[in-house]
């Protein structure tokens, strides 16, 4: 689940509120993995997903679920103690991440315009962020708690520099092509699943939750997202909404996984990186159980524009480049002859 911008954009909570929050954000990967493998029955019994996809050796699939979980818990663990605006700061080094990880695993060489470009969105989206935060309390959080966060995102660029290779390889070995997403999402889901629930004593720790009530938490969540029992009060909007965001969340992780197939890590984190401004311009506006709409932070405009400006300058192709893989596409006459 893609909770950091969701926990960057919220108000805080109670402790008992937060707590609860969490557990049931920790074990909803059951519900993604339900629906991600009937999709994947269903694409498989309309002949997309072959049997030849289905058979392909299952390690990769368990090294993106580790990372996932390992992102999940790290990024859970400090996003308790970090503020809501630090965490879209440090989500930055993500890109970093990718840019680091593409060179040195997939052997990538990036332009000149393609390095400024993500440059200029990622001074964009501190401009976007900063501009509004009332200040930054990284200092109080501590160093320990921002290298754990900086690390969840190393974990999730692995990731999905991971995923990126899975796609590469597949297209080679495969007589149908690449594998199918949901074969990656699915498989990944449930190994990611699993990790989580191996890691839950540590994360109930993380929590503030004693092991052994972890089942009475659970009940209380089902409660809650049921709108039923004595927290119906406090769960206004339950189930619609959290079946709401259920499904946007899902239909916007495909979309990323499917522009990741298409393109690269690389791109597919440019192109999430527009949700941040997307998403503090939906909160200004007069939206159910928002309450009352915020107003645009000062800077906002131009952090949008200079975010906009960089995905413009990193897909920009300069002339200079296509003549010269022109000029090498093209055999000389020497080769001809």
């Amino acid at each position: 689940m893609n909770t950091n911008l969701s926990k960057a954009l919220q108000p805080s909570l109670s402790s008992a509120c937060f707590q609860l929050k969490h557990v049931i954000g920790g074990l909803d990967f059951e519900r993604y993995v339900l629906v991600y493998f009937s999709i994947l029955y269903c694409r498989y019994q309309a002949g997309i997903v072959t049997d030849e996809m289905l058979s392909l050796p299952k390690t990769p699939f368990l090294a993106v679920g580790l990372l996932e979980a390992l992102g999940a818990a790290c990024g859970m663990a400090a996003g308790a103690v970090l503020s809501g605006a630090s965490i879209p700061i440090l989500s930055q080094t993500f890109l970093v991440w990718q840019l680091l990880l593409s060179v040195t695993f997939l052997g990538r060489r990036y332009r000149a315009n393609q390095l400024l470009g993500c440059v200029l969105i990622t001074a964009g989206i501190l401009i976007t962020v900063a501009s509004g935060s009332g200040g930054l309390s990284l200092k109080e959080a501590g160093i320990f708690w921002t290298l754990l966060m900086i690390t969840s995102f190393f974990f999730q660029a692995a990731d999905t520099v991971l995923k990126e290779v899975i796609f590469l390889d597949t297209s080679r070995q495969l007589k149908a092509g690449s594998v199918d997403l949901f074969v990656v999402n699915s498989f990944g889901s449930a190994f990611q699943a699993l990790f989580i629930c191996l890691l839950l004593p540590f994360l109930s720790k993380l929590w503030g939750v004693p092991f052994s009530q972890l089942p009475m938490y659970i009940k209380d969540g089902t409660a809650c997202f049921l709108n039923m029992g004595s927290l119906a009060s406090e769960c206004a909007g339950a189930p619609l909404l959290p079946l709401l965001f259920v499904m946007v969340n899902m239909a916007y992780n495909i979309s990323l996984l499917h522009l990741l197939k298409i393109s690269s890590a690389v791109v597919s984190c440019l192109a999430s990186t527009f949700s941040v401004p997307l998403s503090i311009y939906a909160f200004t506006l007069p939206l159910p159980y928002i309450g009352v709409a915020s107003s645009l932070p000062a800077g906002f405009v131009s952090g949008a524009a200079i975010l906009l400006a960089g995905l413009l300058v990193y897909t920009w192709t300069p002339t200079s480049y296509l003549a010269s893989q022109e000029a090498r596409s093209t055999p000389s006459p020497l080769t001809q002859s």
